[in-house]
């Protein structure tokens, strides 16, 4: 059955990623997630040390190349297992593994441009933090934009500061304001990242932040689930009895209600994560990631509803 929402050709309810990339290419895209061995600003001592508490020591790029690893064949190897399903595919190199904007500016020019020379790759994903971006590096990323498809991913977490200071993100919600402005006023897509079920956080406050981010009309959000890591700080947190995970039910509730709130225009990248198995402490609901999806489409289907059924009510923000 197709959905009634206006950008899909299937029976999803909000603006998938696959969509976006279908109409945007016109055929197969992937990501091939690269680790350049950057590092961050709350992990080397410049503004924190341990990183953020749920961050693993790949930092958040667990399924990124090694970063010992050249980065062409980092590409090569990711490529190849994607080439011999979909041959004809081409691919966005995604700089996914820490803060891919924290460091020297003829750094960042050489491991982007690298990338940008291989084959079939039509555009560049960049993970960074809003407060790691300088007018210069905005510029320089600004050019990029002009002559390939350029994703700045934004790891904003939660829109409150007292759950920033928690997880040790070591910025404030106006850093992110500051860094999101640096880019979209020059044209520059972005996507922000929200994770669901951070300690502290009730469905209310998870809310709050999806209707903040929604209001300054990003290009794409992703919607994570908060996955607890074997050896992150979290876990120790998690074990202590500090905080409860969600249930399956409780998330789904939660991803329905941020979706009616985005414009329907967003691009909706994730509505869950991956965490690796073997090192994965819960949500272990979370290991069957279709089931995720599917119960999301159901309860959309349920209510009636789809992406931006509450998006007039929120009004938008410059």
């Amino acid at each position: 059955m197709k959905s009634p929402f206006p950008y899909s050709d299937d029976n999803k309810r909000y603006h998938t990623w696959n969509y976006y990339l279908r109409h945007q290419f016109g055929g197969k895209v992937f990501k091939v997630s690269l680790n350049a061995g950057f590092t961050c600003p709350n992990l080397d001592g410049k503004k924190g040390v341990g990183g953020c508490t749920y961050c693993s020591s790949a930092g958040s790029g667990d399924f990124a190349g090694n970063p010992e690893t050249p980065l062409h064949k980092q590409f090569d190897e990711i490529k190849h297992q994607l080439h011999q399903k979909w041959p004809q595919a081409q691919y966005i190199a995604y700089f996914q593994a820490h803060t891919n904007t924290y460091a020297p500016l003829p750094v960042l020019k050489r491991c982007f441009e690298e990338a940008l020379a291989y084959p079939n790759v039509v555009g560049l994903s960049i993970a960074t933090r809003a407060d790691c971006l300088s007018p210069a590096t905005a510029d320089y990323l600004a050019q990029i934009s002009q002559k390939t498809h350029l994703m700045v991913e934004l790891g904003l977490q939660s829109a409150f500061d007292e759950t920033g200071e928690r997880i040790n993100r070591c910025h404030s919600y106006q850093d992110f304001l500051k860094g999101y402005r640096l880019l979209t006023q020059r044209g520059i897509r972005v996507c922000v990242h929200l994770i669901n079920g951070l300690p502290g956080e009730t469905h209310e406050m998870m809310l709050y932040s999806a209707r903040t981010v929604a209001a300054l009309r990003p290009h794409s959000v992703k919607l994570h689930l908060l996955h607890v890591l074997k050896g992150t700080q979290i876990a120790n947190e998690l074990e202590r009895g500090d905080f409860s995970l969600l249930s399956l039910e409780e998330y789904v509730q939660i991803i329905c209600d941020q979706l009616e709130v985005f414009s329907p225009q967003t691009v909706i990248q994730r509505v869950t994560g991956d965490g690796k198995k073997e090192d994965l402490v819960g949500p272990l609901w979370s290991l069957k990631k279709f089931v995720v999806m599917n119960e999301i489409d159901k309860e959309l289907l349920r209510r009636n509803s789809m992406q931006g059924k509450e998006w007039n009510n929120i009004g938008t923000d410059s």
